[in-house]
């Protein structure tokens, strides 16, 4: 695997958390989850949180069963990896938050808008082992050394702690947008950059740091859920200090954030041991491509997306089915709206993806779909400019692939831009009210470039930029692939 050298300190302060000052919030965050809806306009909307995207096929029967008895039919797959279920019934709180319970995805009430985790989807699936750097300058350390830890069993453990009443603090008062990441060591988690990161280092050992820069912490694997909870409350601890009502550990200003010294003293009063590791070196992975997983043993898994981050509650049946009757009973939800469907048999496997491909799952690195999102815009949202999805559809359909190097591309209703990509470049296209605007974003470097500014021939023959223009949807086609391809 390559590692992303230490950035530059212009991109290291936009990947820990830039701007310097966050923004002022005037009140509470207004995320759904299971108990408490969002009223939209296609009916109400509830964000079931999967600690780590796991699954059980039992608990995934159930959501395909929501989605048909209580929503429209569909399940929507989150940038953390989370579902949603829309068009629900505006007084089915009850109802669905029992159901829920029934099959523990609701464990605890009060804590349910805190279990925001992630984790990275293929690990222990794909042999996955970090390079081995033979020396580190002096004062630094590279943080992906050796064999990964399993990170689906630190969400599991996590998510105990958070909703545990004798946890190790009280993270009730988070927000609902505050996230933990758990990485493998490949760093595919790291680039979603996350407020509390633990990353795997080998030999027993983790990494503990708040965003994606150091200075961080090295920790004992044994202790790792525990010290990202205590990690979260040296965050809440910084906020109150400074007097903030950030949701986030990028949103305080840069020298009121939590700092590596001082959480190093609360998990030595927890009993856990910590060494401080001053220059911080973080992988910046991709996530996983769309196709079959070869893994230890024998064995491999699928890896697909669902169009646009939707699914059919069929389409989701399907990949239930596999995962029961071929696979290992589970499956991972990734925060790229993707499933990964464990533990089959490889000779069963091409035959399984092309099941999925013709289900209309994104199987492929050079579909045009890969990467590709869209907010939920009209009708569903009154906020939207436009119905987002039916253009975005029309968009990638209409033949132009852009190859498995393509930049991310999501589609946005309005100027929150719900739900898109973080991390790295990717193409924002942004309805007007006439047409579309297409930039590329990028969210380590902090860079906006606009890729719908219009040109004009001069006298010499040459071009020059005759300013900013709305794309219409019938040139929208063009002007996203070409905003794809740029480097």
């Amino acid at each position: 695997m390559s590692t992303t050298a230490a950035p530059p300190p212009d991109r290291a302060a936009a990947a820990a958390g830039a701007p310097s000052a966050g923004p002022v919030r005037e009140r509470g965050d207004a995320c759904p989850g299971a108990l408490r809806l969002h009223a939209a306009d296609d009916g109400a909307l509830a964000r079931i949180r999967l600690p780590g995207g796991l699954l059980t096929v039992h608990q995934a029967r159930l959501l395909a069963g929501l989605a048909e008895t209580l929503g429209d039919g569909h399940l929507d797959l989150t940038s953390r990896g989370n579902v949603q279920l829309r068009g629900l019934p505006a007084d089915c709180g009850g109802l669905l938050a029992e159901r829920l319970r029934l099959h523990g995805l609701l464990p605890s009430d009060r804590h349910d808008r805190i279990r925001n985790v992630a984790a990275s989807p293929l690990c222990g699936l794909d042999g996955f082992a970090p390079d081995c750097p033979s020396d580190s300058p002096s004062g630094s350390a590279s943080i992906s050394e050796g064999v990964p830890a399993d990170v689906q069993a630190w969400a599991r453990e996590l998510d105990g702690l958070l909703c545990a009443d004798d946890a190790p603090a009280d993270l009730t008062h988070l927000s609902g947008r505050f996230l933990f990441g758990l990485d493998d060591g490949r760093g595919d988690i790291v680039a979603l950059r996350p407020d509390v990161t633990l990353i795997a280092s080998g030999a027993g050992r983790a990494g503990l740091c708040f965003g994606t820069t150091g200075p961080g912490l090295r920790i004992a694997v044994a202790d790792a859920p525990r010290a990202a909870v205590l990690a979260a409350a040296e965050f809440l601890a910084a906020r109150e200090a400074c007097g903030s009502t950030a949701w986030r550990v990028r949103e305080l200003p840069a020298g009121q954030r939590p700092g590596a010294a001082r959480l190093a003293e609360r998990l030595t009063e927890a009993g856990i041991a910590s060494t401080l590791l001053p220059d911080l070196r973080l992988p910046l992975g991709e996530p996983p491509a769309p196709g079959v997983v070869t893994g230890p043993e024998g064995l491999r898994a699928l890896s697909v997306t669902a169009p646009l981050g939707r699914l059919t509650a069929a389409q989701w049946r399907l990949v239930v089915r596999m995962a029961a009757k071929e696979g290992d009973q589970t499956i991972r939800v990734t925060p790229w709206r993707g499933l990964v469907v464990p533990g089959l048999p490889a000779d069963e496997a091409p035959g399984l993806l092309a099941d999925l491909a013709h289900a209309g799952f994104v199987t492929s690195a050079e579909s045009a779909w890969h990467r590709a999102g869209a907010c939920a815009g009209r009708p569903g949202c009154a906020k939207s400019l436009a119905d987002v999805r039916a253009d975005a559809a029309a968009c990638l359909a209409s033949g132009q692939a852009a190859g498995a190097a393509a930049l991310p591309v999501y589609w946005s209703g309005c100027e929150r831009r719900c739900g898109h990509p973080g991390g790295g470049p990717w193409v924002d296209v942004l309805a007007t009210g006439d047409g579309y605007r297409v930039t590329v974003r990028d969210g380590h470097r902090g860079t906006v470039q606009d890729a719908s500014r219009a040109t004009v021939q001069d006298e010499d023959g040459g071009r020059q930029d005759a300013g900013r223009r709305t794309v219409t949807t019938a040139g929208l086609a063009g002007a996203v692939a070409a905003a794809r391809t740029t480097t």
